[in-house]
């Protein structure tokens, strides 16, 4: 088999080099054409053309065969063909010789004018010719047809003409990984000797040369139809396996041309050539092929003197002579003031556009005047799009006239048709009484002066182009420069503006292009072009092009500015590190480019102040909303905003005007528009508006404006506005960020809106950031409006609350006790607020153990609630719901069960199924079945629960994770601890970064996941977690989660024989538990089952009976006879009796 980069045998030189020489060894390679095979009937001509670092007969060689397949197997299925082959150097490095340095455009040279003199030579001009590419060659091939098609010699010409069919085996059209193949062998060889970088650049992806092929390849393709020829057959076939390390070299993607037939090759690039015998399927396939276009010679075969195909000028030849198509008398003009631009890269997909729609092709069937308009932000490039259109138009088709008109003002245009007088000598150009306008225009409307395009500029200006009549006129004067636009069939029109509502007016055939911002990798490879630097960082220019948006002009100025300072590329991204001040100083920045005209600002950021100076002047409102909007968010921008600030200040009168407004601000695409109808602006438009503002000296206003806005709109957080809050939370914390001037009015508008995102926050669960804003409100409230007003109240209420929910429960205490008492002085013991107040401290006591001052506080605000606000009000509902959970926390299960129940359904009836309150209380009533040992309906519940949580809340809600920390708890009940672990093990690490390490929500986490620990027999690990001192420091000592899990630790020293220790622990729980949850409350009767446990195994078994009866009686009076806690005592008890014979019955 052939390998990839296969050495070849130096060819000796001569004469031999003398010691100490180091002139290079020089190579004979197999180039041109070679006959492989022919008849005296042969009628057809098939051509084979070798890829990258191949040869013209190796390439086409079976491993164990000694001549090419095209010579020993293709006559026998195609006797009438002659076989040819063509060969080129195509090797990108070379260990011991000079590597040729010839493009693919010299190599198409080569392969159009040897195959033309080869069939010049023997008379077989009008013979059909069918092409078989492999790799590269297929680019060769491709370009060499094309080259055929722009000459004007009448064999050269003839080899496109004859053209019958192409077959490409893995030629890379959109690139491919023979890039990286060459650039492997470059790297590896060039250090030492030459390597051809043009052959290695081809086959990026997105190359330019790449992609000028393809383009002109598939318009010459398309305009055989369009001049009555038959058109190429083209089948691609494209590789199946990998190469060693290098993988697909070709994916099927580049190989193959869409409309056109796709065939499988079973076999890697390379093989994919080389074919043993006959009844390989690679060879049926392309020999398949090749027979089918064979049959159709008779009716494609171009007879001498019939039809020919133009050629790029767009003229037409027969043999003989040249005949022009019908494009009128006289020379063609090029009047374009500007050079081309060499660094100009990427746009292809808009530059096809504009060959499609303007294109000299439709010049035949064209009946009415084509227009393109190219609109888009300033500094896009359309200029350069449009510069770059019209060097390839002349280039193409120097037949045809191109003129260049400046339209930036009235003044402007008249100069560039004076200069189109002047330049094409039209009569009268020099009489100061003609009408230089109306003469252009007519001139150019008469067809014998042939087809023409004219490029308008800069046409920005609405009202300039807002023709009111028909008047003629000498003097040009704003509002009737359209009327001189000229009609006419043979001329085209390409126009560039930043206003879309001109380029909508002015383009009477096509929709106007949108010119967007660049791709990266155009970004990327404009900054190289620019930069001139082979060994800058690629991610380094990825960096520079995303902060800059992409914006070419922006691009462009970073460029100069980092060359005309001689600074590196690092340099320049610490300066835009430099903040949003640092990044407008560096767009205010002056530099040159191609095709700027001698008006135009010369730096990015006064391109942009000319628009909104021309918007200032068209549509004031519309200026004051793009200065509004340059204080928001960038992004999603709701439109209710705009309207806000435009009926709070009366500036629209009716909702026309309004859309009018915000229509001129698309036009000149600063801002753009969403499906969701918000708005969207440039980050660097937003940064320049904002510069402009300073100097106008309006920022202060639009400030304050802004602020008044979101405060105004922003509702207060809670879970029926969570969708509104989330969408202008961006916007809120935007205008927060900005320095505004201090005023009564902007300070209340300031705490309203701090004190609605910090509720939105709250319910989020994001507590630490809640905290903040709830303090800031404060503060403002308690400076402007007085420490006892209603507002600096609610205020503080709300940071005790978010106190509470961060597990700081002594601050939220204080805190909480603080506003009660002023509320009830300034609201009366009875208002809303001072009752949620209570509400939140019996919480805070419940949360504390305190559940006696919890239940006597939650009792009292039930009671006034039910009379002052109804038996079905929210705030009634919560407080059911915390009473429910006292009684849980007291062991009073079937109170619990009854008014959970109660709640739940409530709850769902007037809140929703899916309301945060209606799943508290759901989670709540599952927690109430778990400890009734009704762990299949805890579960049932606890799945549905945790299931709408994660939809409703989030995944990582602190709600969520309660739910997901029951049902593990459940799972461990049910002795299912490998799914309880895992589902611990989840909530346990996210509730440490979610609220912190210390939060009690985590530490009841470890402490479950210990208990799983514990029950699996892995001690140490539940040990670990057992964090018995943190909780002693976060919760208290004689907290109820403190004393659980100093229960699991004495069951932990209990299992690994540590009996002393155990009972130390396990007496200290039991009595506290005793003091502060109650005698007969059941956690405390769990720490007197596991006591007796510990005193049975240290052999003091009649104490470890009587307390273990003891245990067994109160649970059966408290949680019943058939609860697993009390079966599991009564189990204990029996197997005592059972093994160790005591006589006391159960």
């Amino acid at each position: 088999m052939q390998s990839l980069f296969r050495r070849r045998k130096q060819t000796p030189a001569e004469p031999a080099t003398t010691a100490g020489s180091s002139a290079p060894h020089t190579k004979v390679f197999p180039a041109g054409i070679k006959l492989l095979y022919s008849s005296e009937h042969a009628n057809v001509d098939i051509v084979f053309v070798h890829g990258l670092t191949g040869d013209r007969e190796q390439t086409w060689t079976s491993p164990n065969a000694t001549d090419p397949w095209p010579k020993t197997l293709l006559p026998n299925k195609l006797p009438t063909a002659r076989v040819l082959t063509f060969g080129y150097d195509a090797y990108v490095a070379d260990w011991r010789g000079v590597v040729s340095q010839s493009r693919v455009g010299n190599h198409a040279w080569n392969l159009l004018t040897s195959l033309a003199r080869y069939r010049e030579e023997d008379d077989t001009n009008d013979r059909p010719i069918i092409f078989v590419c492999h790799s590269l060659g297929g680019l060769v091939c491709e370009d060499a047809l094309v080259k055929s098609k722009e000459r004007r010699e009448p064999h050269l010409q003839s080899i496109i003409q004859q053209t019958l069919g192409i077959a490409f085996l893995g030629t890379p059209h959109r690139g491919a990984g023979l890039a990286r193949w060459a650039e492997m062998m470059s790297r590896t060889i060039g250090m030492m000797k030459q390597t051809n970088a043009e052959i290695v650049q081809i086959l990026r992806r997105d190359s330019e040369v790449l992609a000028r092929i393809q383009d002109s390849f598939h318009g010459m393709v398309m305009a055989r139809n369009q001049y009555g020829l038959p058109p190429i057959e083209i089948t691609c076939f494209y590789e199946e396996l990998p190469m060693p390390v290098i993988g697909l070299v070709v994916p099927q993607d580049s190989a193959i041309l869409p409309g056109y037939i796709p065939i499988g090759i079973r076999g890697n690039h390379s093989e994919m050539t080389k074919f043993a015998d006959m009844d390989d399927a690679g060879f049926t396939a392309v020999c398949g092929e090749l027979r089918r276009w064979v049959k159709a010679t008779g009716a494609a075969q171009v007879q001498g003197g019939s039809a020919r195909l133009p050629n790029e000028a767009g003229e037409t030849r027969s043999d003989q002579e040249g005949q022009d198509l019908p494009s009128g008398g006289g020379a063609s003009a090029f009047l374009v003031p500007y050079p081309s631009n060499p660094e100009f890269v990427g746009r292809s997909r808009v530059l096809e556009q504009l060959k499609e729609q303007l294109g000299p092709a439709e010049v035949m069937s064209r009946t009415a005047q084509a227009r393109v308009s190219l609109y888009g932000l300033g500094g896009i490039g359309k200029t350069q799009i449009a510069l770059e259109y019209a060097y390839w138009l002349h280039n193409s088709y120097p037949n045809m006239s191109v003129y260049w008109v400046h339209a930036s003002n009235a003044e402007r245009f008249r100069d560039s048709f004076a200069k189109i007088a002047k330049e094409c000598q039209i009569p009268g150009f020099d009489d100061s009484t003609s009408d230089l306008l109306h003469l252009v225009k007519t001139w150019l409307e008469k067809k014998d002066h042939g087809e023409w395009t004219m490029v308008i500029d800069n046409a920005d200006d609405l009202e300039l182009f807002s023709s009111p009549g028909c008047a003629k006129s000498t003097i040009v004067s704003d509002g009737d420069i359209a009327r001189y636009l000229p009609e006419c069939s043979h001329g085209a029109m390409l126009i560039t503006t930043r206003n879309k509502q001109v380029a909508v007016r002015l383009s009477t055939s096509q929709l106007p292009i949108q010119v967007c911002r660049m791709e990266e990798e155009e970004s990327r490879r404009l900054l190289h072009s620019r930069l001139r630097d082979e060994h800058i960082d690629s991610a380094n220019l990825s960096i520079i092009s995303s902060r800059l948006e992409h914006l070419p002009l922006a691009l462009i100025q970073a460029a100069a500015f980092i060359q005309e300072n001689s600074i590196s590329v690092s340099e320049y991204l610490l300066l835009l590190d430099g903040g949003d001040q640092s990044l407008v100083e560096l767009l205010s920045n002056e530099f040159e480019t191609v095709g700027r005209d001698s008006e135009t600002p010369r730096a990015v950021a006064e391109t942009w102040m000319l628009s909104f100076q021309q918007i200032q002047l068209q549509n004031p409102f519309a200026s004051e909303l793009l200065s509004l909007m340059s204080f928001w968010d960038r992004q999603a921008i709701p439109e209710e905003f705009l309207s806000n600030y435009g009926e709070r200040n009366s500036r629209f009168k009716t909702r026309i005007e309004f859309i009018k407004a915000i229509g001129v601000l698309k036009a000149f695409s600063l801002v753009s528009g969403e499906k969701s109808g918000n708005l969207d602006i440039h980050r660097l438009v937003q940064l320049v508006t904002r510069k402009w503002l300073t100097k106008e000296d309006t920022a202060s206003r639009y400030k304050r404006e802004a602020l008044l806005t979101v405060s105004e709109m922003y509702p207060f957080g809670r879970f029926e506005t969570r969708a509104i809050c989330s969408a202008y939370l961006p916007h809120g914390n935007a205008v927060l960020r900005l320095d505004v001037s201090a005023s009564v009015k902007v300070e209340k508008a300031k705490a309203t809106l701090l004190h609605c995102m910090a509720g939105y926050l709250d319910f989020e669960g994001r507590w630490s950031n809640a905290e903040d804003l709830r303090m800031q409100a404060g503060e403002i409230r308690k400076r402007v409006l007085g420490k006892e007003h209603p507002n600096t109240l609610s205020s503080m209420h709300n940071l005790a609350l978010t106190y509470l929910n961060q597990g700081r429960w002594k601050e939220a205490e204080e805190l909480g006790v603080q506003v009660i008492e002023t509320s009830k002085r300034m609201l009366g013991k009875e208002h809303p607020n001072t009752l949620s107040g209570m509400h939140n401290l019996a919480s805070t006591y419940g949360n504390q153990g305190r559940w006696k001052e919890a239940e006597e506080l939650e009792v009292q605000v039930m009671e006034t609630s039910k009379r002052v606000l109804g038996k079905e009000h929210p705030n009634m509902l919560s407080g059911m719901h915390n009473l429910a959970s006292i009684y849980w926390n007291q062991g009073r299960w079937k109170e619990a069960e009854e008014l959970g129940v109660q709640v739940m359904e409530t709850s769902k009836r007037v809140l929703g199924k899916e309301h945060p309150n209606t799943l508290s209380g759901m989670h709540n009533l599952a927690s109430t079945y778990w400890n009734q040992g009704r762990w299949k309906e805890a579960e049932e519940l606890g799945v549905q629960v945790m299931e709408t949580s994660k939809r409703v809340l989030g995944k990582e809600h602190p709600d969520t994770l309660s739910g997901m920390h029951n049902l593990a708890s459940t799972y461990w009940n049910q002795g299912r601890w490998k799914e309880a672990e895992e589902l611990g093990v989840q909530v346990m690490e996210t509730s440490k970064r979610v609220l912190g390490k210390e939060h009690p929500n985590t530490l009841a986490g470890m402490r479950n996941l210990a208990s799983i620990y514990l029950n699996q027999g892995r001690w140490k690990e539940a040990k670990e977690l057992g964090v018995i001192e943190t909780r002693k420091r976060v919760l208290g000592k004689e907290h109820p989660d403190t004393l659980t899990s100093m229960h699991n630790l004495a069951s932990i020293y209990l299992n690994k024989g540590r009996w002393k220790e155990a009972e130390k622990l396990g007496v200290q729980v039991m009595e506290t538990s005793k003091r502060v949850l109650g005698k007969e409350h059941p956690d405390t009767l769990s720490s007197m089952h596991n006591l007796a446990c510990t005193w049975h195994a240290s052999g003091r078994r009649d104490e470890a009976v009587v307390l273990l009866k003891d245990c067994i009686q109160k649970r059966q009076q408290i949680i019943g006879c058939n609860h697993p806690h009390t079966q599991s005592s009564i189990s204990v008890l029996r197997f005592w009796q059972e093994d160790f014979g005591e006589s006391a019955s159960v």
